[in-house]
């Protein structure tokens, strides 16, 4: 079993950045494709980022492509997600989640069987 806790969510100007981190608070996740997905209240859970076990292969959803970059430290079993250049479309709870036995990345959620509880951004126009 793998619990994931996300960290650095925050209230951002935008055009302001946030990173945002999610690490293993037990189990590891070394191996494990991960991903970044996001939720805006009354929308549906969408796909943000995801990246292979090994980091060399990442994916980004068109609406945050060239302003977030999805990242991994297998040493430190940390997942990052780097948001620059904040628009208050993003405004959402972000959740980190990884697959439990793949190391090859996806965009669904629906093929990531582990999930944190999510941290809040919020970016104020």
């Amino acid at each position: 079993q793998v619990e994931l806790v996300e960290f650095g969510g925050g209230l951002v100007q935008a055009g302001g950045s946030l990173r945002l981190s999610c690490a293993a608070s037990s189990g590891t996740l070394s191996t494990k494709a991960m991903g970044w997905f996001r939720q805006a209240p009354g929308k549906k859970r969408e796909f943000v980022a995801a990246i292979s076990g090994s980091g060399g292969t990442t994916s980004h959803a068109d609406s945050v492509k060239g302003r977030f970059t999805i990242s991994r430290d297998n040493a430190k079993t940390t997942v990052y997600l780097q948001m620059n250049s904040l628009k208050p479309e993003d405004t959402a709870v972000y959740y980190c989640a990884a697959r439990r036995f793949e190391e090859t990345m996806s965009r669904h959620d629906y093929e990531h069987q582990y999930w944190g509880r999510g941290t809040q951004v919020t970016v104020s126009s």
